[in-house]
Parts: C-alpha cells; sequence; structure tokens
C-alpha cells in the first residue's frame, strides 16, 4: 500500500513527549480506544496511548483507522516504533492533504483491522508451541496474517513436515491457557534460559519484564500480542522446512485449509 510518510528511519521524538501507553500489553483483544493526538510527524501520527501493536519481534504492525471528531477516518497503512522504542508512530495511507490529517491536540478514535490481528495473535502463539518443540537456540522469526516462520540454530536436522503437523495440533487440542506474567530484570538475569532468542534481550530500563507462558509448554518474554488459550489458534499445517545455512533451519506454519477460525 503506497502511505503519505515514509517511516524509512524511526525518528527522534520531540522534546517532553510522554511514552505512548500501550493497551495491547494488558489486552489483546482490544479493539478500540480513544486517545489524544500528540504530534503530527513526516513518520507517523504519535498518540498518548493506542490499541495498535508496532512492527518488532517478528509480528507485523497492525493497520486499522483513526476516526476524527467530525467523522472522517483516516486508514492506517502501518505501525512502527520510533527510535528510543518508547512511542509508537501510527502511519497513514496516502492522504489528499494536510487537511484531511488530525492536529495536536485533537482526540480521535483508534481501531484495528480485528479480523487481521487476530490471524497475527493466533500464529504468534503458534510459534512459542512450534519453538516447544525443538529445543534449540531460535535465530529469528517473521509472523504475518498469512503465514509465519521460525529459524533455529540446528546444523542438522532430521525435521518432517508430518509429524510436526501432528505435534502442533495435539498441542493446540490441548486447549492450554496462555498466560501473562511479569519479573523484573533481576529475576531474568538469574533465569536466563528464559531467553530463546540469540542477540534478543529486553530493552534496557525497563522496571518489569512481560512474560508469555503457555503452563508446561513455554515460558519466555514476548512483546507480541497472543490468543487466550491456544485452542483459539485452530488448525495448523508446517508448510516448508528449509536449510538456510549451514547452522540455521527455518519452519514455516500457516493455518490449515479446514480451519475452525477463518483462515
Amino acid at each position: 500500500m503506497q502511505t503519505a510518510f515514509q517511516p524509512a528511519t524511526a525518528p527522534a521524538m520531540p522534546a517532553a513527549l510522554p511514552p505512548t501507553r500501550k493497551r495491547f500489553d494488558d489486552d489483546a483483544y482490544l479493539g478500540t480506544c480513544t486517545a489524544t493526538v500528540l504530534a503530527v510527524l513526516p513518520e507517523g501520527i504519535v498518540l498518548d496511548q493506542t490499541v495498535c501493536y508496532a512492527r518488532s519481534g517478528g509480528q507485523a504492525g497492525d493497520t486499522g483507522t483513526l476516526a476524527l471528531a467530525h467523522g472522517r477516518a483516516v486508514p492506517l497503512a502501518e505501525t512502527v516504533y520510533s527510535a528510543d522504542r518508547t512511542h509508537i508512530l501510527h502511519v497513514p495511507a496516502a492522504a489528499d492533504s494536510a487537511a484531511d490529517l488530525p492536529r495536536p491536540g485533537d482526540t480521535v478514535t483508534v481501531t484495528i483491522d480485528w479480523e487481521r490481528r487476530h490471524r497475527l495473535m493466533r500464529l504468534h502463539t503458534c510459534l512459542h508451541l512450534l519453538g516447544s518443540l525443538i529445543p534449540v537456540p531460535v535465530t529469528g522469526c517473521g509472523i504475518s496474517p498469512d503465514s509465519a516462520r521460525i529459524d533455529f540454530d540446528l546444523p542438522e536436522s532430521t525435521l518432517d513436515k508430518t509429524v510436526l503437523t501432528g505435534q502442533l495440533n495435539a498441542l493446540i487440542a490441548a486447549g492450554t491457557a496462555v498466560r501473562i506474567d511479569r519479573i523484573t530484570p533481576e529475576q531474568l538475569a538469574q533465569q536466563p534460559d528464559l531467553v530463546r532468542t540469540i542477540g534478543a534481550a529486553p530493552p534496557a530500563g525497563m522496571q518489569s519484564i512481560r512474560i508469555i507462558e503457555i503452563p508446561g509448554v513455554d515460558r519466555q518474554p514476548c512483546g507480541g500480542t497472543h490468543v487466550a488459550g491456544v485452542a483459539e489458534i485452530g488448525p495448523v499445517v508446517v508448510t516448508k522446512i528449509e536449510k538456510k545455512s549451514r547452522t540455521n533451519r527455518r519452519i514455516v506454519v500457516g493455518f490449515a485449509p479446514a480451519a475452525g477460525l477463518p483462515a
């Protein structure tokens, strides 16, 4: 989608601008909220709070709309972080003129594309299950609304698509609840094995670290959005296992054609 703003590099924020309140951290099912516009930058619109997840950790950013008081809805093409990762930039799709956009101080209603978000939540949670089946370090991941991939530090492999598909769907059928917990950086330092991804670490200066736990299956730091219970993922299929390098194996997963939820 063509955008009016071009966030090629995340900008520095104006001085004294308060951090964006991330409503999705506590409730991934909250689809809309009202917010106050703090700044309108060439790279995007900054609000005091938002339900839009900003692209990070391999998960795509949310799309949706900003509804202005006079009724016009500004479509959002992307949601990204500022350079300091304390502010979220709402990137409008192509606008006719600056008059189409809100101004600092305006009240807007933020609404996400829920169907797209829910697919991302289902697939992100699915990657946690997949990671639990392959207990080696993770080198990266990518989550789009249609498929997700996870890369493992795995020089040699006997992984099988059919076997992994069966194991994933068995975990999904178990219906385990997904919990959100928080620990301190000091507690994380005492449990370094919780961090599965090579080179990944929570941002410096955080007072608490968000932990996603699927009891008996997986527990690790994660800032993404997830479903409340794994049964909500629906049937999935491992579509590809690739050798990306001598020490890297990529596994791609998507929704099964017969999934109970919209594929």
